[in-house]
């Protein structure tokens, strides 16, 4: 065969593999979003219908309890921290059909700060909306979720529930011992003379740590039992452990005044506030990431992605 001819019979079929493998990407690109049109269509649908009961219940005006959950540590970026939490309460309160709230706390504690956060929206809310809100404890309610629920009309919770914990904390160590056996030397710099108190490559600093527990934690714990004592008033019985960090289950917690009794959510919403209905009131999420949580979209999705792409 003539060189030139075979020359150009390989540009020529480089050229064809070239545009059929930009066919066939334009092709998946254009699959994945017919696939991706449909699987969003479906969610809103169901959505949709969601939305059409929930339309057709607020129709009714039948009244109801808002429910919001505090689930897990109280710190900052978490689900239950300050930020994520406080707009919940408040488009829980401002529902007109919402005749009562009850927050349901599941909760070992956290950060004193966005726990005292909440508190004083609860208090706030309350105030300005008149609605009464309960709290009802599932597992646990401890120090910070503890800070945050005395700012509840009542409180219930289950008999096996873990109640109390009315203390602050600050957990460190120290690993001078086993550096010197092992031939490790602390070189941290530092300027000021308590600055490195509770580093734990170096000696201890007692100096420094009574300074931090006098005026820091002290100080801490000295605020939440003054939350506590404006939350729960004369219920609360005189007790020496009351406030040293202890935790009680639900039937001894009620006794010393912790919490009011024994019921849950159903309980709370039918005898205290009356209604037979509750709604859990949820945070505002962005479009999409409704799309794909709703009615397990993310499962459809995640199943449908890899096919598309093996394609």
């Amino acid at each position: 065969m003539d060189p030139n001819t075979e020359q150009r019979l390989i540009e020529a079929l480089d050229k064809w593999l070239k545009q059929d493998r930009a066919s066939r990407r334009w092709k998946n690109l254009l699959f994945f979003i017919i696939a991706l049109y449909i699987a969003v269509l479906i969610v809103l649908m169901i959505k949709g219908a969601n939305d059409l009961d929930q339309l057709k219940e607020i129709a009714d005006a039948e009244p109801y309890a808002a429910v919001v959950r505090l689930n897990g540590t109280i710190v900052p970026e978490a689900d239950a921290s300050a930020n994520a939490i406080m707009p919940v309460l408040r488009k829980a309160f401002s529902d007109k059909q919402a005749k009562a709230v009850i927050i349901e706390a599941n909760s070992p504690g956290g950060s004193p700060v966005q726990a005292a956060l909440i508190n004083a929206e609860i208090r706030r809310l309350k105030q300005k909306y008149n609605k009464p809100v309960y709290v009802t404890i599932q597992d646990v309610c401890a120090s910070g979720c503890y800070y945050v629920a005395v700012a509840a009309d009542k409180l219930f919770a289950n008999e096996n529930s873990i109640v109390g914990s009315i203390g602050v904390r600050l957990d460190t160590f120290g690993f001078t011992g086993l550096m010197d056996k092992l031939g490790i030397e602390n070189r941290s710099m530092y300027a000021g003379e308590h600055k490195a108190f509770i580093n734990p490559f170096g000696p201890k600093d007692e100096a420094g740590r009574a300074h931090f527990r006098e005026h820091v934690l002290e100080r801490t714990h000295q605020q939440f039992i003054k939350a506590v004592r404006e939350g729960r008033g004369e219920r609360l019985k005189d007790h020496p452990d009351l406030f040293t960090g202890l935790v009680w289950l639900g039937p001894e917690a009620t006794e010393l005044g912790l919490i009011d009794g024994l019921g849950d959510t159903r309980y709370v919403a039918e005898e205290l506030a009356k209604v037979k209905k509750t709604r859990i009131i949820e945070p505002d999420k962005p479009l999409l990431e409704q799309l794909l949580r709703d009615m397990g979209a993310e499962s459809v999705l995640s199943h449908l992605l890899p096919r598309l792409l093996m394609h």
